[in-house]
């Protein structure tokens, strides 16, 4: 009798190792699905870091088309067809009234704001020149324009503000130049002529 009580306790059931089996199996999957699924994507939300920002205006409501050139000290140049270069970006192309409105509910409305955005999102040691052109003029008159560059990093400081005029179509002007070293600091700020337009196109 003690025999079979012994042999009895020893047994191993198979319904109770088939349930073990499966909730091993199911964990294993819950835990490989929870590791696979990525996270759910932040819409919107868009990482604008920048060491410099190079802001240029022009009066509200102006028709004429004013470009912005920067140059780094590698030779790259963004200006409105090339966006992109280097560590430059051009936020985008304002071309007057040209591309300031859009139609809502059958109605348009227009920006009157025009502005241009350089955004040097990292930076290296030497001098980036920022000129303006006069590109396309829709009322023949002359275009008062200005010129401010921010440094953001560690804090906005503002390294530049200044204004010109451009008289007629075609015309350039360097608004300013200054020398960025190793650790980010600007020195040499100068206005000393530099043509970029014509090189570039």
């Amino acid at each position: 009798m003690a025999l079979l009580r012994k042999r009895r306790h020893d047994d191993i059931d198979p319904f109770s190792d088939l349930l073990f089996n499966t909730l091993i199996g199911v964990v294993l999957m819950f835990v490989l699905a929870y590791i696979s699924i990525n996270p759910k994507a932040k819409t919107g939300v868009i990482d604008a870091k920048a060491e410099f920002m190079i802001t240029t205006t022009w009066p509200d409501n102006n028709p004429n088309d004013v470009d912005t050139w920067v140059e780094d000290p590698g030779g790259n140049r963004v200006w409105f067809r090339s966006r992109e270069a280097g560590m430059m970006h051009l936020d985008r192309d304002d071309r007057g009234l040209a591309n300031d409105s859009i139609i809502v509910d059958g109605k348009e409305i227009v920006n009157p704001l025009n502005q241009e955005v350089v955004t040097i999102r990292g930076f290296m040691p030497g001098e980036y020149t920022v000129n303006v052109h006069y590109y396309e003029s829709k009322n023949k008159e002359p275009v008062p324009i200005t010129v401010s560059v921010v440094k953001v990093n560690p804090r906005a400081v503002i390294v530049f503000n200044g204004s010109t005029t451009l008289q007629r179509v075609a015309d350039e002007a360097t608004l300013v130049r200054f020398r960025v070293d190793a650790l980010g600091e600007v020195h040499d700020i100068n206005t000393l002529p530099k043509k970029l337009v014509d090189e570039a196109q």
